[in-house]
């Protein structure tokens, strides 16, 4: 499965938010979580149907959403 595989948009799980892998966590959970400062061992260790490439195609997924030709400056 490659990163894009798992990343999955259904309007029946979780309000068509992009979740992983059809599993009720959406990749903006995730990021926060990774964001907040949990490491990714600490992510698999409390969610054990989690894969570590799930996090990592979270990451890639956020990477190609901040693509941006220009931004002048931030909405605030």
């Amino acid at each position: 499965m490659n990163q894009s595989e798992r990343i999955t948009l259904d309007p029946s799980v979780c309000h068509g938010k992009p979740c992983i892998r059809g599993l009720r966590y959406p990749v903006e959970s995730l990021l926060e979580l990774l964001a907040g400062g949990m490491t990714t061992e600490e992510i698999l260790a409390d969610y054990e149907d989690l894969e570590r490439e799930d996090v990592m195609a979270a990451l890639a997924f956020a990477a190609r959403l901040a693509h941006v030709k220009r931004m002048d400056r931030f909405a605030a």
